[in-house]
């Protein structure tokens, strides 16, 4: 079996599990646990990738066996698969809340109507669990006597992660409780600019191309390894870079800047906030649109 040809039990699960809840709520229109199932699709697709031999020899070949201890791992398939697996627990149970708390959610207002539409978004969550996680599957299907020991590289790549992942749970923190605080009248601010929403106006979304540039920096010396084709770590940067595309140019930024500007255009404290502040990274200078610096 050839390296890629051991993604296939991954990519199947992730596809089938996305096909299976779309096929429950789609008919009820119900996005309310959209996030909660890409949650669900992660930590599947980790456990698949991880232990998909056993699962094989057990369900396949009717050899019971017991799942092996995670010492039995390489280490660095211990470090990534805890470190996605982490990740989508916190990101999603937070937006699941957030979602439940609001009784929907709104990018979903029109969608959900419209089920061809509304299924296209549950396989694109199945394609964006397979793209982004690309590193840690590939990683896990590494036999333990090939996976090259940690270095130097590795831990820059688990400091990227920690960092990032520190980042992207304060931003969304602060601007839970500046909601909370805004619901209690303890302020009437429009938007949020304290803590790091004051050195970047998306502070969660540099945190989460942290966090996957992290991951691929943890990966990427087990992928330059003789064991995977040659150009597999190129193929790797496709995961944070494919992140930075879809929350900077697609579904993240672009819209909530365009909703700033359509309710707050006009408002002088959000003209100076985005003049300011910068859009995505703290050390872009002065704040940009998404045409270009503002005026």
């Amino acid at each position: 079996m050839t390296v890629f040809s051991k993604l296939v039990p991954t990519a199947i699960s992730a596809y089938g599990l996305q096909t299976l809840f779309a096929a429950i709520f789609v008919p009820q229109q119900n996005e309310k646990y959209y996030d909660l199932c890409g949650a669900v699709g992660w930590l599947s697709t980790t456990f698949i990738s991880l232990y998909y031999p056993t699962l094989r020899a057990t369900f396949f070949e009717g050899n019971i066996i017991p799942l092996p201890p995670l010492s039995s791992f390489g280490p660095r398939q211990v470090l990534l698969s805890a470190a996605l697996g982490l990740w989508s627990v916190r990101l999603g149970t937070y937006l699941a809340t957030r979602a439940i708390k609001a009784g929907g959610d709104s990018r979903f207002d029109e969608t959900k109507k419209q089920p061809r539409r509304f299924t296209f978004f549950w396989v694109a969550q199945a394609t964006w669990i397979m793209t982004v996680g690309l590193n840690v599957y590939l990683v896990n299907s590494l036999p333990y006597s090939l996976s090259p020991p940690l270095g130097v590289r590795d831990y820059i790549g688990l400091g990227i992660f920690a960092t990032s992942f520190i980042v992207e749970c304060v931003a969304d923190y602060q601007k839970t409780a500046w909601r909370r605080a805004k619901e209690n009248k303890q302020h009437d601010e429009k938007f949020i600019t304290s803590g790091l929403w004051s050195i970047s106006r998306h502070p969660n979304y540099l945190g989460e191309v942290g966090i996957w540039t992290g991951i691929y920096v943890l990966a990427s010396t087990a992928l330059q390894g003789p064991y995977f084709p040659r150009g597999t770590v190129a193929l790797g940067a496709v995961s944070p870079l494919f992140t930075w595309y879809i929350l900077t140019k697609v579904s993240g930024v672009p819209p909530l800047e365009r909703q700033g500007k359509k309710k707050w255009g006009d408002d002088p404290k959000w003209q100076e906030y985005t003049r300011n502040v910068p859009v995505f990274w703290p050390w872009g200078g002065r704040g940009q649109t998404e045409s270009g610096p503002v005026r």
